[in-house]
């Protein structure tokens, strides 16, 4: 096999990773912080997509459709917590409840988009200045893609930037570990929480509205996406945010390695990957005890 088709896979297999980590990390933060598993989160990966598209149909412009898709998910997901999540915290069986609950959002989010937008599919073009292609030797890379992964990397580092050199951080990291002796010394636990919530769903929105180019808009997909995040958040371990990334890219080239190999398989390579770690690493590769950081 030539050498530019392995770069090139990789550099997809890449790009793939990277929209998975944006959702995964919210995924990830909402219960490494405020331990709350969260099952609708891949609706709102399909509501920034639907945001997007919406946003771009009024003002012809695909950065203000990826703005609002991120900042609508973040939105309804700060609705959401305030109104019904914060008012089962504390209950006995609450994880029970979570997922009673977050799966009703789904089945309400997917009805609300399909009243909304209809059922059929919808479709986002790139934006004229990344739909073209870069070319280094033998190897040409969609400019889109790069753009995905350089975006990806900024997110990283400024999420660790944020979690470790700020006050917001060391109240999150607090807050993760003791809400109850956080709140005493007076930060508002309750605000946290909802800012975290918000921040997370709208990441998950931001790869709504980033992958939206690159696959078709339609009920039903943050089902799709939520398998596949659920997978890297549980061989990252949960709760761990560096375990993600980790995770993410690792099923990322899996998946694109895979299609090239065993096609035939690929469908099923990530869940052959979960159940090997799991098989070594009951509770992940990075658990929260291991991890550099607790988020």
């Amino acid at each position: 096999m030539s050498f530019d088709v392995l770069i090139s896979q990789f550099l997809g297999g890449l790009s793939v990773a990277m929209l998975l980590f944006l959702v995964a990390s919210g995924l990830t933060l909402i219960f490494g912080v405020a331990k709350v598993f969260n099952f609708a989160h891949g609706s709102f990966y399909m509501l920034g997509a639907y945001f997007s598209f919406q946003a771009i149909n009024l003002f012809n412009n695909f950065w203000i459709g990826a703005l609002a898709g991120a900042i609508g998910a973040g939105l309804i997901g700060m609705v959401l917590e305030i109104c019904f999540i914060r008012r089962i915290s504390g209950r006995e069986e609450e994880g029970a409840f979570q997922i009673l609950l977050t799966y009703a959002f789904i089945l309400i989010i997917d009805d609300g988009v399909k009243f909304i937008w209809g059922p059929a599919y919808k479709t986002i073009s790139k934006p004229e200045s990344l739909a073209g292609a870069l070319t280094v030797g033998p190897v040409t890379i969609p400019t889109y893609n790069l753009f995905i992964i350089l975006l990806g990397l900024v997110i990283v580092v400024t999420a660790w930037y944020v979690l470790s050199r700020t006050r917001m951080g060391k109240i999150i990291q607090a807050a993760s570990t003791d809400t109850q002796m956080v709140g005493m010394l007076g930060v508002n636990v309750s605000l946290v929480m909802s800012l975290l919530f918000g921040v997370a769903t709208a990441m998950g929105g931001l790869a709504g509205a980033m992958a939206a180019p690159l696959r078709t808009i339609a009920p039903g997909t943050g089902v799709e996406i939520i398998i596949d995040s659920l997978i890297v958040v549980v061989i990252g371990g949960l709760g761990n945010f560096w375990g993600a990334l980790f995770a993410a890219i690792l099923i990322g080239e899996v998946n694109a390695f895979g299609i090239l190999w065993l096609p035939q398989w690929a469908s099923l390579l990530s869940f052959a990957v979960m159940i090997v770690v799991l098989i070594f690493k009951s509770k992940g590769l990075f658990t929260r005890e291991q991890g550099r950081k607790k988020i």
